[in-house]
C-alpha cells in the first residue's frame, strides 16, 4: 500500500463520486463456486460442534443435503452463507456490504495520536489510585464522534503537497471507517502495561534502579510481542466466521448507531420507532446521570445486600448473603458498574456460555461451603471469600517477617513465623485456575484439532461468510510484517533480562515465551466463542517458581512476558476482528496498531518516570493524593509469595494444598466425557458445553464473589435467553446498542468521579446511605464461624511445615 493508500490522497472527481457512492455486497465480493452441495457440506463439517450456530439451521442443511435438490441446496447456501453471517448476533450488529469511503485520512490519524496520546498518560496516573479506574476504548468511542464531526464540519476544505502528493485536510463527512481507526488506535494501547507493575516494584520495593534503556526495553517488547503473534495467528482467530468474538460486536454496533440516525422500522423491533442512535443517546445520558447514586451519593444502591444491613452483627447473615466475604446469595444491586464489574457487559455474551458461568459458579459455590463448613478445622476461622493470604493466627500474612535483607526466604523465620493460608474460596480458585487452563488444551484438541492443523497448512481452509469475501477485496497485511516485529520485540526482551541484573536466565525468557506463543490459539478460541479468557498467570507464577525459586525479579519477568504474551495479543487480535467487521484494509489497522502499540509504550514510560520524579511519597500508603498503587503492591507480594517461598511449599507432595493438584485430572478429564457424550448424541446439550469457560470464571472467585458473578447471570440470562425468544425483533435491534450506552454512560461518570473526587480524595458527605455498607461483619472481613483468640485458640493449620 502506497502513500496515496495510506494518507488518502486527493482523487479525482470521478474516483470521489465512486468512492461516496459504491457499496459492495458479499454477493458482488466473490462469485457463487460451481459446488454448491460442496460447499455446504464443507460448511456443515467446519461448525459440527458451533454452539453458536442453532441445530435447526444444521438439521436444515442436512434435510438438504440428504434431499439432493440442488434448489434447495442453493437457496439454503444463499441465504446461510452468500448473502449474510450465519449467526444472528453478526447479522444485527453488523451490515453484510461495504461502503468505499476514505480511512487513512488526516482527520483519522490526528484525532486518533491526540486521543490515544492523553488516554494512555491519564490511565497510568490513574492506575496509582487507592481505587484504579480505567479509560477506556469506549469512553474515546464517544468523545471521537464529535470531534470528528467537528472537524468535517468546521476545518476548510483544503489540499497540501507532501513528497509530491496532495493530500485533503477535510475528505468529507465523518465516516464509521475513520471512526474505527480512531477508537482502535486507543484500544491499541491504552490499556495499562504490566511492565509499570514490575517497574514499580522493582524501583519502590526491591530498590532497583535499571533506569531507561532497561524501561524502554522491557515496555515494547512486553506490549509489542503479543502484537506480533496476533498478526501471525489471523488464520486462526479472525477469518474463520465460528470465531465470532462476541465482544468487538458493542464496538460495531455503537460505531453504526452513531453514524446511522434512521428511525427503526417497527414491524421488524415489537413496535419500538425510535432509531438506535437516539435509543443509544437516551440510554447513556440516563445511565450517566443515575450512576452518580450508587458510586457517589448512595453506596447502599451498588451493594444492595439488605440482609447484611438488618443484622450487621449476625455471623450467618452476613456468610450468606454479604458479597464482600460471604457466599453473597441475595445478587441484587442498581449500579452497572457492579454487574459489569469482573466479567464485562452481560448483555454481550451469548446464552450458552453463561449457562457455562452458571454451573462452574454453582460448582464454586457448592465446593467452598463444603471446605468452609466441613472441611479442615483453620477454614472456620478464616473468611469464606477473602482476597488474600493469611498466616496461623488468622491474619494478613506478613511477607517482612520471612525476608531476608537480599529478597530471599529466610528458613529459620518462615520455619518460626507460619505457612501460607487461603480460604475456601480462594483455594478452590486455584483448583478452577489448573482444570480451566488444562481443559482449554483439551477442547481445542478434541473439538477443533483437525481444524487448526488445516488452517495452519492452509490460510484459505475455511468456506469464507460474506464478511471474509468483502475483505478479499484489500490487499492482506503479509504475515512476515508481525514475524519481523515479534522477532524485534523477542529480541528486546532477550538483552534487557540478559543485560540486566534480572536473574531470568536465556533458556527461562524463552520458556515464558514459548508457554504464552503455545497456548495464545487455544485460548484465543475459547474467548472467541465464549467471551471468557483463560488467564496464564497463575500457571506462570507456578511454573518459574517451581523451577527458579527464590528469585522475585525473575518470576514478575517470567510471569510478565508469559501472561501479557497471551493477555495482549488477545486484546490487539479482537480490535483486528472489529476492523474485519467494519471492513478496514489490513493494511490500514496494521498501520494504526503498530502505531499505537509503540507510541503508546514510549508515552506510558514518560508518564511513568514524570510521576516518580515529581509526586512525593508515590506507592505509600498515606500518600496525599491517594496514589498508593495498589495493583504494584499486589504484584510485589506475589512475587514475593511465589518467587521467594515457592509454590512447592504450598502445592507441592506434602504441602497444606497438594489436594488441589488433582484439579488437572479433572481438567483434563472433563471434556474428554463430553466430547465422548457430543459424538454419540450431536444434538444433546452437550454441544453446548465449553468446559474452559465453566472453570475459567468460577477461578476469578475470589477476587470477585457470587454476588458480583450472579448479577451477570441474571442479566445475562434475562436478555440473551428470555427477551431473545420471546422478543427477537426488540433484542435485534436494540440490545447491543444498550449495552454499549450502559457501558460508556458508567465510564464516563466513572471517569470524572475519579478525576473530580478521587484524586483530590475529597469525599460526599456521610449519611446512612455511605455508611450502612460498611457497617457489616461481611464487609470488615470478619464474618467468621469461629473467631481466632490469641493466647487461647492453638494456631491455625499444621504443627510442622
Amino acid at each position: 500500500m502506497g502513500l496515496k493508500d495510506r494518507f488518502r490522497f486527493k482523487s479525482t472527481a470521478a474516483e470521489t463520486t465512486a468512492e461516496t457512492t459504491s457499496q459492495t455486497t458479499g454477493i458482488d465480493a466473490l462469485p457463487h463456486p460451481e459446488g454448491t452441495e460442496q460447499e455446504l457440506r464443507r460448511f456443515r463439517r467446519q461448525h459440527q460442534w458451533d454452539p453458536f450456530l442453532d441445530v435447526d439451521k444444521l438439521d436444515t442443511i442436512d434435510d438438504a443435503l440428504a434431499s439432493g435438490n440442488t434448489e434447495k441446496e442453493a437457496a439454503i447456501d444463499e441465504s446461510l452463507i452468500q448473502e449474510n453471517s450465519p449467526y444472528a448476533e453478526v447479522r444485527n450488529s453488523v451490515p453484510p456490504t461495504d461502503s468505499d469511503v476514505p480511512v487513512d485520512t488526516v482527520r483519522a490519524w490526528v484525532i486518533g495520536a491526540f486521543l490515544c496520546t492523553i488516554v494512555a498518560a491519564c490511565n497510568v496516573l490513574l492506575s496509582m489510585r487507592r481505587t484504579p479506574i480505567t479509560i477506556t476504548a469506549t469512553v474515546v468511542q464517544l468523545i471521537a464522534y464529535p470531534m470528528g464531526c467537528g472537524w468535517a464540519k468546521f476545518m476548510p476544505a483544503k489540499t497540501f503537497r507532501v513528497f509530491g502528493r496532495t493530500i485533503e485536510l477535510n475528505p468529507g463527512p465523518f465516516n464509521p471507517k475513520e471512526h474505527t481507526i480512531i477508537t482502535m488506535m486507543t484500544a491499541a494501547g491504552s490499556s495499562l502495561s504490566y511492565a509499570i507493575d514490575i517497574l514499580l516494584a522493582q524501583e519502590i520495593f526491591y530498590q532497583q534502579q535499571f533506569k531507561w534503556g532497561f524501561q524502554i526495553l522491557l515496555m515494547v517488547s512486553t506490549q509489542a510481542m503479543g502484537f506480533g503473534i496476533a498478526g501471525i495467528s489471523r488464520r486462526f482467530l479472525i477469518w474463520p466466521s465460528a470465531m465470532v468474538w462476541p465482544a468487538v460486536l458493542i464496538y460495531c454496533t455503537v460505531m453504526h448507531s452513531l453514524h446511522d440516525h434512521r428511525p427503526s422500522d417497527p414491524s421488524t423491533t415489537n413496535g419500538w420507532k425510535i432509531g438506535r442512535y437516539a435509543f443509544f443517546l437516551i440510554v447513556a445520558g440516563c445511565t450517566f446521570v443515575w450512576q452518580w447514586f450508587p458510586l457517589v451519593i448512595a453506596p447502599f444502591l451498588s451493594y444492595f445486600m439488605w440482609p447484611t444491613w438488618i443484622a450487621p452483627s449476625n455471623v450467618v447473615v452476613n456468610q450468606i448473603f454479604g458479597g464482600n466475604t460471604g457466599f453473597g446469595l441475595m445478587p441484587i444491586s442498581f449500579d452497572w458498574s457492579t454487574v459489569i464489574a469482573f466479567l464485562n457487559s452481560p448483555l454481550q455474551t451469548p446464552a450458552f456460555a453463561i449457562l457455562n458461568v452458571l454451573a462452574g459458579v454453582c460448582l464454586m459455590t457448592i465446593g467452598a461451603a463444603g471446605l468452609s463448613f466441613a472441611g479442615p478445622e483453620y477454614y472456620r476461622y478464616l473468611p469464606i471469600s477473602a482476597n488474600k493470604n493469611f498466616d496461623r493466627f488468622a491474619k494478613k500474612y506478613n511477607t517482612s517477617r520471612i525476608l531476608a535483607p537480599d529478597f530471599t526466604v529466610n528458613e529459620t523465620a518462615y520455619t518460626n513465623y507460619s505457612p501460607i493460608l487461603l480460604g475456601p474460596t480462594f483455594s478452590l480458585s486455584y483448583g478452577m485456575g489448573f482444570a480451566g487452563l488444562i481443559s482449554t488444551i483439551m477442547h481445542i484438541v478434541l473439538f477443533y484439532g483437525p481444524d487448526v492443523w488445516n488452517r495452519a497448512k492452509n490460510s484459505r481452509y475455511d468456506e469464507p461468510d460474506v464478511h471474509m469475501k468483502l475483505m478479499r477485496k484489500y490487499k492482506e497485511a503479509p504475515e512476515w510484517w508481525f514475524f519481523v516485529i515479534f522477532a524485534v520485540s523477542f529480541a528486546f526482551g532477550m538483552i534487557a533480562c540478559q543485560v540486566w541484573d534480572t536473574h531470568l536466565p536465556w533458556w527461562a525468557y524463552i520458556l515464558c515465551i514459548a508457554i504464552g506463543a503455545v497456548l495464545f490459539i487455544p485460548i484465543g478460541m475459547v474467548q472467541a466463542i465464549t467471551n471468557q479468557q483463560t488467564g496464564l498467570n497463575i500457571v506462570t507464577e507456578m511454573i518459574i517458581g517451581y523451577i527458579m525459586p527464590g528469585r522475585p525479579v525473575a518470576m514478575m519477568l517470567f510471569k510478565s512476558y508469559g501472561y501479557m504474551l497471551s493477555f495482549n495479543g488477545l486484546q490487539y487480535i479482537s480490535d483486528m476482528k472489529v476492523g474485519h467487521y467494519m471492513k478496514i484494509p489490513p493494511r490500514s489497522m496494521f498501520a494504526a496498531q503498530a502505531f499505537a502499540v509503540i507510541w503508546l509504550s514510549f508515552v506510558q514510560l514518560a508518564a511513568y518516570n514524570f510521576l516518580l520524579g515529581n509526586i512525593k511519597g508515590i506507592c505509600t500508603e498515606d500518600q496525599s493524593q491517594g496514589l498508593t498503587c495498589p495493583g504494584a503492591t499486589t504484584f510485589y507480594n506475589a512475587s514475593v509469595i511465589w518467587g521467594v517461598i515457592g509454590p512447592a511449599r504450598v502445592f507441592g507432595a506434602g504441602g497444606i494444598y497438594s489436594w488441589i493438584n488433582w484439579f488437572w485430572l479433572i481438567g483434563f478429564l472433563v471434556p474428554l466425557i463430553q466430547y465422548f457424550v457430543a459424538r454419540r448424541y450431536p444434538r444433546s446439550f452437550a454441544r453446548y458445553i465449553v468446559t474452559p469457560a465453566l472453570f475459567g470464571a468460577a477461578g476469578m472467585i475470589p477476587p470477585a464473589t457470587v454476588y458480583f458473578i450472579f448479577q451477570w447471570i441474571i442479566v445475562g440470562l434475562l436478555f440473551n435467553l428470555v427477551v431473545r425468544r420471546m422478543f427477537f425483533g426488540w433484542w435485534s435491534r436494540y440490545t447491543y446498542a444498550m449495552s454499549g450506552a450502559l457501558d460508556i454512560g458508567t465510564a464516563l461518570c466513572t471517569v470524572l468521579i475519579g478525576l473530580g473526587l478521587g484524586l483530590s480524595e475529597s469525599n460526599f458527605p456521610t449519611w446512612w446511605g455511605t455508611e450502612v455498607v460498611e457497617s457489616t461483619l461481611d464487609f470488615k472481613g470478619t464474618a467468621v464461624t469461629k473467631q481466632f483468640v490469641k493466647g487461647v485458640t492453638p494456631p491455625l493449620g499444621p504443627a510442622t511445615w
